[in-house]
């Protein structure tokens, strides 16, 4: 084969816990009768609430072929390539086995928020029912060099807070602010989902909306942008170079001679997988990179078909509405997906015939 799938997870093979029911058709496809893989697949998620060990289980079980981990990238996994990072004392955000995720990717002194919460105690007072009954004294005081999003927390109140908290003392909870240090300490971010789909009828929020929120409390704070040393999850290109990687290393391991020419990124939204394959392919054309990145939007996710929820186009940009990140500059042109499909099913269908590839 000389192309490779970057399939989304959210919105493409499951809603939620639920599996979408073209899923295990299309694998079955993928695959012969050994449960090996016909061409070189890559799990693009921008989840980041567990391993990539634990996620290619799951996947193993829901599509009914056998998944490695090596064929899963979570939103966090470029962080293995931070390694200035993974010596220092790092916050950490999100939920799921936090210190587990965050040691499996080389950082040795992560700090989770509850453990921050358990230190400083008197930092977390927007519950009154958690506030503590007696006042402790401060402990020694000890040093964060870093913050490090995972995804959405649970209790935004306490991380908002806690990380305001680190960023505002650089790195010293329980001391008094000092506005004048900025740039603040380094913010190293994953998901910049502003929403997300599960089983409800309405997206629900993701890790977007809690940095957006983080970004303008900081910003109503100190009048100053909050700025992050790194982005990371779809569509950053980061994510699609280290996603390149790993299909280009499956296709080693197999020994394919043929070089991948192509990538077909399959997801459904518009915001994350849409303008994150084009974003690479404009980005990547000249640097000798795969000769093409084509999106291929399904509608069984975010994305909508219906006349109410329009495809955005360069004639309606003005109307559009953007969900990406701050940082992410908005060009209409970059919404536009290579193709539209009912589902993923029909999204290997399509790449099948376009390729005239015949298992």
């Amino acid at each position: 084969p000389s192309f490779g799938f970057l399939f989304d997870i959210d919105g493409v093979l499951v809603r939620g816990k639920t599996p979408i029911p073209a899923a295990r058709t299309a694998f079955r496809k993928l695959v012969n009768s050994q449960g090996q893989f016909l061409v070189p697949v890559v799990f693009v998620t921008n989840a980041g609430n567990c391993l990539c060990q634990e996620k290619a289980e799951q996947l193993s079980h829901l599509l009914g072929v056998p998944i490695s981990q090596d064929q899963v990238m979570m939103s966090h996994s470029p962080l293995r390539m931070f390694k200035r990072y993974h010596e220092k004392c790092v916050l950490v955000s999100g939920q799921g086995p936090l210190l587990d995720i965050a040691q499996d990717l080389g950082f040795c002194q992560p700090i989770t928020i509850d453990t921050l919460r358990e230190k400083r105690p008197l930092l977390d007072a927007v519950d009154h029912d958690r506030r503590p009954n007696i006042l402790h004294s401060q402990e020694q005081l000890f040093s964060l060099s870093t913050v490090v999003l995972f995804g959405e927390p649970v209790r935004w109140e306490t991380s908002l807070q806690l990380i305001i908290d680190v960023l505002l003392t650089s790195g010293y909870p329980g001391n008094p602010y000092e506005q004048q240090n900025y740039p603040h300490i380094p913010v190293l971010a994953c998901n910049m989902d502003l929403m997300w789909v599960a089983e409800a009828q309405s997206p629900r929020f993701g890790h977007g909306t809690f940095m957006v929120c983080l970004e303008n409390i900081y910003k109503k704070i100190t009048g100053r942008e909050l700025k992050y040393e790194a982005l990371m999850g779809k569509p950053s290109r980061l994510t699609y170079q280290y996603a390149e990687h790993l299909i280009r290393a499956q296709a080693l391991q197999r020994s394919w001679q043929q070089p991948i020419q192509t990538l077909y990124a399959v997801g459904d939204n518009l915001m994350t997988d849409v303008y994150g394959a084009n974003l690479y392919w404009e980005n990547e054309l000249a640097s000798g990179a795969a000769a093409s990145c084509r999106s291929v939007l399904v509608c069984t996710g975010v994305y909508s078909p219906h006349p109410e929820v329009p495809l955005p186009s360069r004639d309606s940009s003005s109307q559009a509405v953007f969900h990406g990140h701050r940082d992410f500059s908005f060009d209409p042109g970059l919404l536009e997906p290579d193709h539209v499909v009912p589902d993923v099913d029909a999204a290997v269908d399509l790449v099948f015939q376009l390729e005239n590839f015949a298992p």
